[in-house]
């Protein structure tokens, strides 16, 4: 019933949504059905911790350990930015109320759509934790390309629609390559299961048997795989559509696609590299993402070194974290798939953070430029300012906090694969990261006062900051026990050979 529960409160918050006229109504729903999806996330894990695997309508939805850490991170994210968003919205009624600068006309057809459309896309990502057949996660992976589009262009300008374009063609071609790998998949077990039928493409069907696959066809089923889902989780050479959709969509958007929607491509990915490396055995797979891993990484260095807007600097930032993960499984072993879980966990937190300042800043300033943009935030935002700062120690790996773990248990993987070119490129990459990103934050907060009028302008958007700020810093001392096994649960899964 856990399942059925995570996919039916956002579907049914979006259907409400639809045919409703007040925003304050519109602004209720969408908080009963985030608060809900985390409940009902929550209780999937409780489900998974105790049995092991959960099913329904005979193994079509499925979840085990990776299926129900993938969904409650998702929810987490879902349920941060529902107030936030609130918040933030409200914020740019006001600034175009008393005709300040902002973002651009806010109607009530335009929150409808945002509304309505983001449970959609909630509901499309926990689809994807929970989809058994292959086919039907492909599905849920274009729905939520499909949702957020849409919110890409929330705002209607030009260079929304510009954006919004270069992500729906870049998203279709590669997802036309991962519908191709996935029915590659399908042909080079069809001999070995000998059956035909939707149930030939769950992933606990295929799993057990995989060791059998038509093993040229699977190469070629992965490397297609590889391109479609890395286009989605945003892969160099394959990112240039996330810094326009990324600098364009409202701030709770952004934080949704660099986190829930990352998480979701990966795991699809991941799920195909255990079939590829159990028909394959693993240097196969690996030498191909420790390849895309060192690439995304690498190239989001020259730019974020050079970046002039902080909420295209978060894009690339979201480049570098997915290399960082891709990295991780390539090195494959217990610490690979362990260190890229861990990741994926702190950065799920750490990431809508820096977008909710970053959001913050914009908001007030009316721009998000780094040069030409006021700087000294730290004189008019007392609370979002220091937060930004923390922030991106943070997600940079900054000791005491979370990723410096997970950074580190990456790195302990490709020395125990002997990857060590690999590994003196990722710590040069990650030293470069970090004086770029760093760089540019301590150069937008602190400063002489820019004369901005002091303050923060809603507690709706100031109390996500403070409760996610709290949350980073705990766990760079804490991780709760349960999270530990759930984290552990689906290592064992990516790291399991037959």
């Amino acid at each position: 019933m856990a399942i059925l529960a995570l996919l039916l409160i956002p579907l049914l918050a979006s259907a409400v949504t639809v045919g409703m006229r007040n925003p304050r109504r519109m602004e209720l729903v969408y908080l009963i059905s985030a608060a809900g999806s985390f409940g009902a996330a929550v209780w999937l894990v409780a489900e998974v911790l105790r049995n092991g695997t959960v099913s329904w309508g005979d193994g079509f939805l499925y979840a085990d350990h990776l299926s129900a850490l993938v969904a409650v991170l998702t929810a987490f994210v879902y349920l941060v930015t529902a107030p936030y968003a609130v918040g933030y919205f409200r914020q740019d009624e006001q600034q175009q109320t008393f005709g300040e600068a902002g973002n651009g006309r806010i109607s009530r057809a335009k929150l409808r759509k945002y509304y309505a459309l983001t449970p959609l896309f909630g509901f499309s990502m926990f689809l994807v934790a929970v989809s058994n057949n292959l086919g039907m996660l492909w599905v849920a992976v274009e729905g939520t390309t499909l949702a957020s589009i849409f919110l890409v262009t929330f705002y209607g300008r030009p260079t929304s629609l510009e954006a919004a374009w270069k992500y729906a063609v870049l998203g279709g071609v590669g997802l036309s390559m991962a519908l191709f790998g996935t029915v590659l998949t399908y042909y080079a077990a069809h001999q070995v299961l000998g059956g035909e039928g939707l149930s030939m493409l769950n992933w606990s069907v295929l799993a057990p048997s995989a060791g059998q696959f038509d093993k040229p066809v699977m190469r070629l089923a992965f490397i297609l795989v590889l391109l479609g889902y890395g286009t989605k989780a945003g892969l160099a050479p394959m990112h240039t559509w996330k810094p326009d959709a990324y600098g364009e969509a409202p701030a709770p958007v952004g934080a949704l696609m660099a986190t829930a929607v990352l998480n979701c491509a990966i795991y699809a990915l991941a799920r195909f590299y255990v079939l590829t490396t159990r028909s394959l055995g693993p240097q196969f797979a690996s030498q191909l993402l420790i390849l895309f891993g060192l690439l995304s990484i690498g190239i989001a260095v020259p730019f974020i070194l050079v970046q002039r807007s902080y909420r295209r600097l978060l894009a690339y930032s979201s480049i570098d974290h997915g290399g960082i993960m891709v990295l991780g499984l390539g090195f494959g072993g217990a610490f690979g798939a362990l260190g890229m879980l861990l990741h994926m966990t702190f950065h799920s937190v750490t990431k809508p953070l820096l977008f909710f300042c970053a959001g913050n800043a914009q908001q007030h300033t009316g721009s998000d430029s780094i040069k030409k943009g006021p700087g000294g935030l730290l004189h008019a935002l007392p609370v979002s300012a220091p937060m930004f700062l923390l922030a991106a120690l943070a997600i940079t790996g900054t000791p005491p906090f979370s990723m410096f773990l997970s950074e580190f248990t990456v790195l302990r993987a490709g020395f125990a694969a002997q990857r060590t070119v690999a590994v003196i490129l990722f710590v040069a990459f990650v030293v470069a990261v970090f004086c770029g990103f760093i760089y540019h934050i301590t150069q937008l907060i602190f400063g002489a006062p820019s004369g901005l009028p002091r303050g923060e302008s809603s507690r709706w958007k100031t109390y996500p900051v403070i409760a996610l700020a709290l949350i980073v810093i705990v766990l760079g001392f804490w991780l709760p026990a349960p999270v530990y096994s759930l984290v552990n649960g689906a290592a064992r899964i990516l790291a399991e050979q037959p």
